[in-house]
């Protein structure tokens, strides 16, 4: 039969002569304990009594790793899927013990070489070449790097469970927060324990676009809670006004049009979510424009919408059916003007009614001439007449010329 070639294989022990495995298996009960002892020496993390669970784990995982070793040498085409569990259950272990994956490699690496110092000395006193010595090598920390694969593997599989499992809790304790009458304080505190979350004192509702979802959230500190309601996507965003939080939500609006709710207390954040969610769906083309200057905060073609200031407007998207009989009623002297005239005229009332009709502060206003804004004041008198000077009228003029600026005269 010709020679295997000796040259660097995925699987080196193909290549190695059957006795390899007699005189390598005679030697594996020392190097097991001798594997423990210098692991217990160089690695810190486990530098102590190798006993319990995490030291039969050790123990067990060195032993099998070596008789494994042999068993691959005598069958190569046996394959070690059966045996991996150890190495998977090694990585899982570690990741559940909050430690990374480097002490469980340097482990790996000081058995790697004290296993081929000791199958070295037993091969070379019975005589074994030099070109199998060279292939035991390569065999040697081939070997032992698809261990630490398995055990990489095992810990991204605890790193994907632990995830999952937050992701269930977190979406049990999105739904008690936002529950419909409000969750026991006691209920909440619980589930949220469970969801490694922090109870806030206080908690905002934050209203997206669906398809934003992902990347707003991605805009917002890690606390912050993400879900679908209704198709729309909702976030709850604990202390909203504190420390950078005005930035992070300035940088969440550049991915679309944002409405935030009230703060509130925890248990009352569904009152917060459906505010937020009325005002957004109140201003899906950006109808909402209050006198506040952070009613709309602009971030290049995106917005965020603050439910506190834009109250006014929202009452008025709430009643818009109300909103729109008051316009019908006192703006009807309108409604024969051509579409550029009552815009005018709209204006105008608008700039009478908050300056109780000064004609200079309306032209200022309006820009324009204090002389083309006295005849406008005339005009809109031929119009709506003693509605001008009836508070009761003022006030209902006012709803509808506002309701009728946000598209709310429904």
């Amino acid at each position: 039969m010709p020679k295997k070639h000796l040259a660097l294989d995925d699987e080196p022990w193909r290549g190695l002569p059957a006795r390899v495995a007699d005189l390598v298996e005679g030697v594996i009960e020392p190097i097991t304990a001798e594997i423990l002892e210098s692991i217990a020496r160089e690695v810190p993390e486990y530098a102590r009594p190798l006993e319990g669970r995490f030291g039969r784990g050790i123990h067990r995982g060195v032993h099998e790793a070596l008789a494994q070793f042999v068993a691959l040498i005598r069958d190569p085409d046996a394959g070690r899927e059966s045996g991996r569990e150890v190495y998977l259950a090694l990585g899982r272990g570690e990741q559940r013990a909050g430690r990374n994956l480097d002490s469980l490699q340097a482990a790996y690496r000081i058995g790697a070489r004290v296993a081929w110092r000791r199958f070295a000395d037993a091969c070379r006193r019975a005589g074994v070449g030099a070109e199998p010595l060279a292939l035991l090598a390569e065999a040697v920390f081939a070997y032992i790097d698809e261990l630490a694969a398995d055990s990489v593997e095992g810990y991204a599989q605890a790193q994907a469970e632990v995830e999952d499992l937050r992701r269930r809790r977190r979406r049990e304790l999105i739904a008690l927060l936002l529950a419909d009458p409000p969750a026991d304080a006691a209920d909440l505190a619980a589930t949220a324990r469970a969801a490694s979350w922090d109870v806030p004192a206080g908690l905002a509702a934050l209203a997206c676009p669906e398809e934003a979802l992902a990347r707003v959230s991605r805009r917002l500190p890690p606390e912050a809670l993400a879900t679908v309601v209704d198709g729309e996507g909702c976030l709850l965003l604990p202390d909203p006004e504190g420390p950078g939080r005005a930035e992070a939500l300035e940088r969440a609006a550049a991915e679309g049009t944002l409405a935030l709710g009230p703060t509130v207390t925890p248990t009352h954040v569904a009152e917060s979510w459906r505010l937020a969610l009325a005002l957004r769906r109140a201003d899906p083309a950006g109808a909402v424009t209050t006198g506040s200057a952070t009613g709309r905060a602009s971030t290049g073609s995106r917005t965020l919408l603050r439910v506190d200031d834009n109250l006014a407007a929202l009452l008025l998207f709430e009643s818009r059916e109300l909103a729109g009989r008051i316009a019908a009623r006192r703006l009807a002297a309108l409604a024969d003007l051509t579409p550029k005239a009552r815009a005018r005229m709209r204006e105008t009332a608008l700039a009478h009614l908050r300056h109780d009709g000064n004609a200079v502060a309306m032209a200022a206003e309006m820009h324009v001439h204090p002389q083309t804004a006295r005849y406008r004041i005339a005009r809109l008198r031929e119009l709506l007449g003693d509605q001008l000077d009836d508070p009761d009228a003022r006030f209902e003029l006012q709803l509808a010329l506002r309701a009728e600026a946000i598209g709310a005269a429904a």
